[in-house]
């Protein structure tokens, strides 16, 4: 024990002299704006280039759905939209083909280039919704098949050699199409709507709203806005998933004023005042299809395409298909899915 005693003490005296160092608390810190201590350009604004050309080589994909019943003008809508004919009927179907008994799923894929950016666009149809006698639980296919396309997308993510880039056949934005009644919604629409806004993003709009007058279409989107409220349904964007004051003050004023869009839908084009527009003759005159003053097709266009298209794709991501992903693998025990091949060369072993 006496020869162990001096080393306890140099132990002790150098502990003293060399105190062990305290981990600093974290205190966050308030950013601080360096610009004007920069000793020169650095080029971090850059990567917004980088991010672009990326974008340009490799595209990117956006999937949507079209839900409503026949003779709403839906397949019109779309190919007004992207300004091709991108829909089922430019190369499909007509209306000498009878009505699916039951609702059908086609999806068709095109790709659009435009200032040498790539869009892989596909769009779901679902012929043969609302159109029945009994359309009781119709919108289960419609559930079925984006839950489908959640779990191609799980199944590719836990594969331990993954695709570089998984095929992304997720629904991004699903196009509801009321029909202009000019009264309320049907139980279908509250139904369909109530169940899907938890799977997917719904966009609502008022189909052929040339058929009501200005006061008409404003109570009638007044009225929607309403008893989409009582019923508890949240349509795209959600309240909830606004990220900062900016958000909220745009997409509010989209929920309040603008949803749903009220829009009318061609491919024609006629000759206005000298200029060559899409629009739809009555014996009134041209409705212009891309003039707000006729409908509001523009405003669903510019909301869809040009400043909502990659949030839709982000909340798809991260919120409605996170939540298939965390249910999945929560009913599994927190393992991934068993594949299909997998569970194949179980069964066939003894």
């Amino acid at each position: 024990m006496s020869k162990g005693l001096p080393e306890t003490r140099t132990d002790a005296a150098m502990s003293e002299l060399v105190p062990e160092p305290r981990p600093k608390p974290a205190v966050p810190m308030k950013p601080v704006s360096i610009n004007s201590n920069l000793l020169g350009y650095i080029g971090i604004d850059t990567i917004i280039e980088q991010m672009r050309k990326k974008t340009m080589k490799t595209g990117f994909d956006f999937n949507i759905m079209v839900v409503g019943q026949s003779g709403l003008g839906k397949s019109t809508l779309v190919n007004t939209l992207f300004k091709s004919q991108v829909s089922r009927k430019a190369s499909s179907w007509n209306r000498e083909e009878k009505i699916p008994k039951t609702v059908e799923i086609k999806a068709i894929g095109h790709v659009i280039e435009e200032g040498g950016v790539k869009m892989k666009l596909t769009v779901i149809d679902t012929p043969g919704f609302g159109d029945q006698i009994n359309n009781e639980n119709c919108w289960e296919p419609i559930e079925k098949y984006i839950n489908e396309q959640y779990e191609k997308f799980l199944k590719e993510e836990v594969n331990i050699a993954r695709k570089k880039r998984i095929p992304d056949t997720r629904v991004h934005c699903c196009l509801y199409f009321i029909s202009p009644t000019g009264h309320s919604l049907r139980p279908l629409d509250l139904e369909f709507m109530k169940h899907l806004s938890k799977v997917v993003n719904i966009v609502p709009v008022i189909a052929k709203a040339d058929t009501m007058t200005l006061e008409e279409k404003s109570e009638f989107k007044q009225r929607v806005r309403k008893e989409l409220e009582v019923n508890g349904i949240e349509f795209y964007p959600q309240k909830e998933f606004d990220e900062d004051l900016e958000d909220k003050t745009e997409n509010d004023k989209i929920r309040q004023e603008s949803m749903p869009f009220a829009v009318v839908g061609s491919d024609k084009e006629y000759q206005v005042d000298g200029k060559r527009v899409l629009g739809r003759k009555t014996p009134w005159g041209i409705i212009e299809v891309e003039n707000l003053n006729h409908c509001e097709f523009a405003l669903l266009r510019d909301f869809v395409i040009r400043t909502h298209l990659q949030d839709l794709k982000e909340v798809t991501h991260n919120i409605h298909y996170e939540t298939y992903r965390a249910k999945r693998l929560n009913d599994n025990g927190g393992l991934p899915p068993v594949s299909v091949d997998t569970e194949e060369s179980h069964d066939s072993n003894p």
